[in-house]
């Protein structure tokens, strides 16, 4: 009861269908609090279940490619009881999606500047998927830009593990990145060359990858059969 007695006072930024996401100071830090409520139309003891699992996959995820060390939000506490993360807030960040916008819309040095990023992002989706992490939920919202403090260079923050688990299949990690290329290209259009550029360079990053981008072109041709049946 703690942790929903602290989000009294906390900013709801948004509510999904799964979770409230919340703005508050913890500790005298800028933190995101994600709470996931119960669902009403689940069994208690069912929605307590997938709740939990829900959350604790979330957590080891993050864990798990902060150990890698991929950038992701420092999980400063977990409620078990309320199902509430508390997270870093990535203070003074965009989202890539916001980047890419401006980028395009920009005369100086874009097209490099955008080739860099895709092949950073390759770079890292590699290291998360050698490390066995299948994000879920693949979106330029849901991969940030801030500027470092040490060198002054922008690093790439992963964010939003929600739907997050651990699987070492190529198949679960082609889906992984079937859903981003749909959500890029949807997204970003007219970008078909600098996605080609970010799976090149997991292609050449990632130690498991042509397993992976094996399966990707088979997740291909079954979404295309899909959408031709209707």
């Amino acid at each position: 009861m703690a942790a929903l007695d602290f989000l009294k006072t906390a900013e709801l930024l948004k509510q999904g269908a799964e979770a409230r996401v919340y703005r508050a100071e913890f500790l005298g830090k800028p933190t995101i609090v994600k709470e996931r409520f119960p669902k009403r139309y689940r069994h208690p003891t069912l929605d307590e279940k997938l709740t939990h699992r829900r959350t604790t996959q979330e957590v080891r995820s993050i864990l798990r490619c902060r150990r890698a060390g991929i950038r992701a939000p420092v999980v400063y506490f977990v409620d078990y009881t309320s199902h509430c993360i508390f997270l870093e807030e990535i203070v003074g960040s965009s989202t890539v999606r916001d980047h890419i916008a401006s980028s395009q819309q920009s005369d100086s040095g874009t097209e490099q500047n955008l080739q860099q990023l895709a092949e950073r992002v390759g770079q890292i989706l590699a290291k998360m998927h050698d490390e066995d992490v299948i994000h879920g939920d693949l979106t330029t919202s849901n991969m940030l830009l801030r500027r470092s403090q040490k060198d002054g260079e922008s690093e790439l923050v992963l964010i939003d593990f929600g739907l997050s688990y651990i699987s070492a299949l190529p198949e679960d990690k082609g889906v992984d990145l079937y859903v981003l290329e749909k959500a890029f290209l949807s997204t970003h259009p007219n970008t078909e060359e600098l996605f080609e550029k970010l799976l090149k360079s997991y292609a050449a990053s990632s130690k498991k990858s042509s397993a992976v981008i094996k399966k990707l072109d088979e997740v291909r041709l079954r979404g295309r059969k899909r959408s031709m049946v209707g």
